[in-house]
């Protein structure tokens, strides 16, 4: 089972919502958990976690992995979401479950190799999610001969908000109007950023519309 650190809502009422922060490759949960500092003013009765992916980092002596990423090509890509989506969904519910809400009442926030979990696993959850952020990400896609199973696989279509950078030398920005075009064929309502002179990271205008899009889809 996934664990990570968890911080409380900041209006110390119970939780009304939950948003679950999925950090990037080699990184583990403490990397974005002071985002809920960031962000917690404006969602106040909003939980936060930040689970550490379920691999040890495969060519490095610290941090964790969704899924091993060397080739860094659309077949591992695929093949890695898929790998990693049960525990990933298994600890969504188990966290809702702990909290005592819906499933409608979360909102999960990628970056980099979270972006591609938040949406693989997002768009294939029972109950739709209130929404999703994604920084620095991909939207992962199956390869053409497995195309209509992928689209079967999709059962919830909530609101999504891509944020990329200009400069990024990681994940190419091309990535983001790919993924926007993805999205929208299948029915979802997306929304895009491009932040100039950003490279793969995540800057103050970023955190701003993250932090706006929180609001509005858990109000």
């Amino acid at each position: 089972m996934l664990d990570g650190p968890r911080v409380s809502p900041r209006s110390g009422k119970p939780a009304t919502s939950l948003v679950v922060l999925l950090h990037g490759y080699g990184a583990d949960g403490r990397d974005l958990i002071d985002l809920a500092d960031y962000w917690g003013p404006l969602v106040p009765d909003a939980a936060f976690v930040s689970p550490h992916a379920p691999e040890p980092l495969a060519i490095g002596p610290v941090g964790r992995q969704w899924f091993g990423y060397v080739e860094r090509d659309d077949r591992e890509r695929w093949t890695g979401v898929q790998a990693a989506h049960p525990a990933l969904d298994a600890f969504l519910d188990a966290e809702l479950a702990r909290l005592g809400l819906p499933g409608s009442r979360l909102a999960l926030v990628g970056f980099s190799q979270g972006t591609m979990m938040a949406l693989h696993t997002g768009l294939r959850r029972k109950v739709a999610p209130a929404g999703i952020v994604g920084f620095s990400g991909i939207h992962v896609l199956a390869p053409e001969r497995a195309m209509a199973e992928f689209d079967a696989q999709i059962t919830s279509r909530p609101p999504v908000l891509l944020i990329h950078g200009d400069l990024d030398q990681v994940v190419p920005p091309v990535a983001l109007p790919r993924a926007v075009e993805s999205l929208q064929a299948r029915g979802i309502a997306v929304r895009a950023h491009l932040s100039n002179g950003l490279a793969h990271g995540i800057d103050r205008t970023g955190l701003t519309l993250a932090g706006n899009f929180l609001g509005e889809i858990l109000a």
